[in-house]
Formats: structure tokens, C-alpha cells, sequence
């Protein structure tokens, strides 16, 4: 399921225009479904379950999941945080990328922009790989040239993207699109047919940490009442 640091040009994956997700099965399989992240990796607010993506603009599967996923969200629990890693593995173009990313979250135009950074590298064939080819192409766009500019170099943008090559670096990934769950569960999807299962099966490990969790709650409650 996953677009390579090594390997650019992977196998397309059937059925990726799914909307539906299907009824995945109930037992997730260790080493099938998910793997286990070691050692666990903290997240932002201890009190929600963390949902991370791992993912490049360059990927042409996280173009294709990316819809899914919008849609995906509006179901998720409030339990959930859900928060997007744009990956640049060191390499200066996919790391322009994830700048731009942070950019347009940056000037709130991250909304309107998202799928059409997606469309402009893989349906358009536009090298948005350089920080002038990118500036050049939010102009035309409607953003202001010096502001957005200011934005790309912010120690705010750069802070962003530090934190973004040190959860690559702690998550261990080697593949985009990548999910993981509370830090502990990395969807690995061997089996899916597609990204409707992809996200099914993160439906499953979100209850799975949940299911964690409660049992580490309960077990405290009663080595606190002894």
C-alpha cells in the first residue's frame, strides 16, 4: 500500500475509488493488518487517541486516499485527533513539498489549495519540486506573493517541518501513505483491496487503543483501591 522512499514508481493499487468502507473483519491480524510501533510513540494530547498520515503531495496513492480521507473524517469519534505529516526524507524536493504544505496552512489556504497541489504534480505534470516553481504557481492562484513567501521561510514553517522529519525518523517510516493509531499501531493493509479497507482497518486499531486504554484505566483504578 505504500509509495517508497526508495522505489518512486510502485505498483497502482486496485479499486481506489471506493467510497464505501466496507465491513472489515472484526479480528485485526498482527503482521496482515497492522504492525506494532517500537517503542510507542507519544502524541500531543494524552486524552485523544492520535491518528497520524504520513504522506507526500509527491505520492500519487496519497492523491487517491486523500479524498477518502476528507470524508473519512467527518465520522471520526471525538475521542480521535486526526493530524497530517507531510515526509521529505532529507531530499530537497519532497522537503519543498512539505514546506508548502505548511505554507498553506500557514496563510489559511491550505483548504482550498490541498487537492489542486495534488492535481498540479500528477494530472497536470507541473514540477512543484522548487521554491520558485512553487512561489510561481500560488501566485497564479491568488496568494500574495511577499506574504506567502514570509510564510515558506517562517521559523514557525521551519519548526513545523523539524517536527515533521523527527515523527519520520520515531515512526520508523519507509513508505507514504502511511496511518498509524495512539502512537502503537502502524496499517499495514497486506490483505486490503483497496484504501476503503486501508481505512477500515484504522477504524478497527482506533478501537483496538481504545480497548487499551480502558484496561489501562481500569487496571489502575483498582492497584490505586488497594
Amino acid at each position: 500500500m505504500n509509495f517508497t522512499r526508495r522505489q518512486f514508481n510502485c505498483v497502482a493499487i486496485a479499486a481506489l475509488g471506493s467510497t464505501v468502507l466496507p465491513a472489515f473483519a472484526a479480528d485485526l491480524v498482527r503482521g496482515r493488518d497492522y504492525d506494532h510501533i517500537d517503542p510507542t510513540q507519544p502524541g500531543d494530547d494524552p486524552a485523544k487517541i492520535e491518528v497520524l498520515e504520513f504522506f507526500s503531495y509527491a505520492c500519487p496513492h496519497c492523491k487517491d486516499l486523500n479524498p477518502l480521507v476528507a470524508r473519512w473524517l467527518t465520522t471520526l469519534p471525538k475521542d480521535v485527533a486526526f493530524k497530517r505529516v507531510p515526509v521529505g526524507w532529507g531530499r530537497a524536493a519532497w522537503t519543498n513539498l512539505a514546506r508548502l504544505y505548511y505554507a498553506l496552512e500557514a496563510t489559511g489556504d491550505l483548504k482550498r489549495l490541498d487537492d489542486a497541489v495534488f492535481r498540479a504534480i500528477h494530472d497536470e505534470r507541473v514540477s512543484l519540486f522548487s521554491e520558485k516553481t512553487i512561489a510561481d504557481w500560488v501566485a497564479r492562484r491568488g496568494i500574495d506573493a511577499k506574504r506567502f513567501a514570509t510564510a515558506y521561510d517562517s521559523v514557525s514553517t521551519r519548526t513545523m517541518l523539524a517536527r515533521s522529519e523527527e515523527l519520520t525518523r520515531n515512526y520508523k517510516v519507509e513508505g507514504v501513505p502511511l496511518l498509524t493509531v495512539d502512537g502503537g499501531y502502524a496499517v499495514t493493509a497486506l490483505a486490503a483491496k483497496g484504501f476503503a479497507d486501508y481505512l477500515a482497518i484504522t477504524d478497527g486499531l482506533i478501537g483496538l487503543a481504545r480497548s487499551a486504554r480502558q484496561q489501562n484505566t481500569r487496571a489502575k483504578a483498582q492497584k490505586a483501591s488497594r
